[in-house]
């Protein structure tokens, strides 16, 4: 029986995550998100769907945690960074040849914990950097390209600790399929119902014309002014060539780009956040004219600061996502100890990079987005915010003030 479900989980990442097309390459597995050893078997169903869908080729990356840990422990930096742009020189040749691209983050939570911190951003650093234009041309959508995850046995001794060995492991895989909405006899049809319900919200507030958001929960009392020419998207993007795609399975998000310099107030996290095997808690930002001119965390304080630090962008957010506490995973109660999973049960704002999400924003060059007050940085950490005592205010360009959220949920229905 899970056997045939992940038959269906994998059909669901070839025909709605990447919208595989007739005679393109497939990549599975680039950059810092290689697959890992115990993905053999769910990357061979995702070889077999994406062959089924018509690809030319299918490529897998595959990679170890265990020898990066211990690479970034004992090995050369600079034999590292040369490996690196090797890597990045063969997935920009499949970029350039039309590449759909899918990845399956699932990293240990603890994988570099008591490493020297320094160490662990500095590595991962040159290898963002020198994936820095691939990337950045993925998350401008040039390319269809989308995130989904499968179970290792460490991932699975940290989100349920209370199961034997063997239990953890197949309750993560259920908790994954049912995260992702793909636990039912048919995901593919599922998800046109779930992205249509996303559209229709972030339709709501495009018709709205936000001017600012008000936010007010415990610890929290701070404003985002939205840059002119805005817009809310919700999970579907789409490539130049005109291919649909979902980027995150799972995805519960209506999201946006707030005004570089239109931050201010406190806001204070309402989940841990994993970030590099680091588990930072208790999370509290003030921002004065968008700039972050105080971080704190009862917990993890050095791996917060070297996020913050990273570069002048990273003093800056690059994204507002609104999530409700209806979402299935907020409802399951649980921490992931993975973004993917953790941003789609609250709602969220990343430090760093922004996506273009104003008018002509794709099309603009990188030179450009600060005069449109969109952030540039080589990082992008999404921090979750979201919960049942969170209320959030829109005021309109008209003057009006519209409730966003009452109480973690949405103040509307979705309607067309």
């Amino acid at each position: 029986m899970m056997q045939e479900q992940l038959k269906k989980y994998a059909e669901l990442a070839v025909k709605v995550g990447v919208n595989l097309q007739p005679g393109q390459n497939l990549v599975i597995g680039y950059g810092i998100r290689q697959v890992l050893p115990e993905h053999v078997e769910f990357s061979r169903l995702l070889t077999e769907a994406g062959y089924e869908a018509g690809a030319k080729f299918v490529q897998i990356d595959w990679g170890d945690e265990w020898w990066l840990r211990e690479t970034i422990h004992r090995g050369s930096m600079d034999t590292f960074a040369n490996r690196v742009r090797w890597q990045a020189q063969w997935v920009q040749q499949l970029a350039d040849e039309g590449a759909a691209f899918l990845a399956i983050p699932a990293a240990n939570p603890d994988l570099f914990k008591g490493l020297d911190l320094a160490r662990v951003t500095s590595f991962t650093n040159v290898q963002a950097e020198i994936f820095r234009p691939f990337n950045d041309k993925r998350t401008n959508d040039e390319y269809s390209w989308s995130l989904l995850s499968a179970p290792t046995q460490d991932w699975a001794d940290k989100v349920y600790p209370e199961l034997s060995p063997k239990e953890r492991l197949e309750a993560l895989w259920q908790g994954i399929l049912k995260a992702a909405r793909a636990d039912g006899p048919d995901p593919v049809v599922d998800w046109a119902v779930h992205l249509e319900n996303l559209r229709m919200r972030a339709e709501w507030l495009n018709r709205l014309q936000v001017r600012t958001l008000h936010y007010q929960g415990p610890g929290t009392d701070f404003t985002i002014e939205m840059p002119q020419g805005h817009y809310w998207n919700a999970a579907s993007q789409q490539t130049p060539q005109g291919v649909t795609f979902v980027a995150n399975i799972p995805t519960e998000e209506v999201y946006s780009v707030p005004l570089r310099t239109g931050v201010n107030g406190t806001v204070s996290s309402t989940m841990p956040l994993n970030h590099n095997g680091t588990l930072i808690e208790g999370i509290q930002i003030r921002f004065e004219q968008g700039r972050i001119v105080q971080a704190t965390a009862t917990s993890g304080q050095e791996a917060l600061n070297h996020i913050v630090e990273t570069d002048e962008g990273s003093h800056y957010l690059g994204e507002v996502a609104l999530v409700p506490v209806d979402s299935p995973i907020f409802q399951m109660g649980r921490l992931f100890y993975n973004t993917l999973f953790d941003e789609n049960a609250s709602c969220h704002l990343a430090v760093g990079n922004a996506y273009p999400l104003i008018k002509g924003g794709h099309d603009l060059a990188r030179s450009e987005w600060l005069a449109h007050g969109l952030n540039q940085s080589l990082v992008h950490v999404d921090f979750m915010i979201g919960g049942p005592k969170l209320n959030i205010d829109a005021t309109t360009r008209s003057g009006a003030i519209v409730p966003i959220f009452r109480n973690g949920h949405w103040a509307a229905p979705a309607v067309n």
